[in-house]
């Protein structure tokens, strides 16, 4: 009896006992907070952009002008690009450039538009000295050089194709990043459009992270020029 009364007990127990541990509920994994970004003002990104030296190239006339479309091109449009010389294509930033892709491509367009960007050499004390540009065309084929401070560069060396005008952007690019790099800037130019309606743009590394930062990632805005690559098909 006391026997049989003992497996009652123990029976219950164990019973009783996993009832309980089914019960327990796992406990869920904790999930990691997200951060929300707080978006800036306009304002906000002035003073950023400031505190970077953007503004250090702007003439000072322009300089309230310049901040305040930069502010307004924010605010209303999530866009970084600011003021342009009046009915011109240059900006009074002095770092944003318009470049046709079409006219650098063409005979005269590559010394055009190394004159244009001589401005920010000299406002950086940098040199830019150009000389030796060499032709060399057949049917199918151009070759295209120039010597920039005495070093030469390849302006364009291929079969005519479907991305020529790409292809003499891209190198147009390279070739002034080099001589920034070479005379050690820390500024370089990045693309943000081509074609006609080409657009780059001078930064300093630190400058470029807060632009990535504070506005869309995407191609109305600077690359790397590896992103470009990848992006836009050579």
């Amino acid at each position: 009896m006391n026997k049989t009364l003992l497996l009652l007990f123990s029976f219950l127990f164990l019973s009783c006992n996993s009832k309980s541990q089914n019960n327990i509920k796992e406990k869920e994994p904790e999930k990691p907070q997200e951060i929300a970004k707080t978006k800036l003002t306009g304002n906000q990104i002035i003073v950023g952009l400031d505190k970077l030296n953007f503004f250090n190239l702007t003439e000072k006339k322009d300089l309230k002008e310049t901040k305040a479309e930069f502010e307004k091109s924010y605010n209303e449009l999530n866009f970084f690009e600011g003021k342009m010389k009046g009915e011109s294509l240059i900006f009074t930033d002095n770092r944003f450039y318009f470049i046709d892709s079409e006219t650098l491509f063409e005979g005269g367009g590559l010394i055009q538009y190394l004159e244009t960007v001589k401005k920010s050499f000299d406002k950086l004390n940098l040199k830019l000295e150009f000389s030796d540009e060499f032709n060399n065309q057949t049917e199918r084929h151009w070759t295209h050089k120039i010597k920039l401070n005495g070093k030469e560069y390849i302006a364009f060396d291929n079969d005519f194709g479907e991305n020529d005008w790409g292809i003499s952007y891209i190198n147009f690019i390279e070739m002034l990043n080099d001589q920034l790099k070479s005379q050690k800037s820390n500024e370089r130019f990045y693309p943000i459009s081509s074609g006609n309606d080409g657009r780059i743009v001078l930064l300093t590394k630190e400058q470029f992270e807060f632009v990535k930062a504070n506005y869309p990632i995407n191609k109305e805005h600077p690359m790397e020029i590896s992103d470009w690559k990848h992006y836009n098909t050579m």
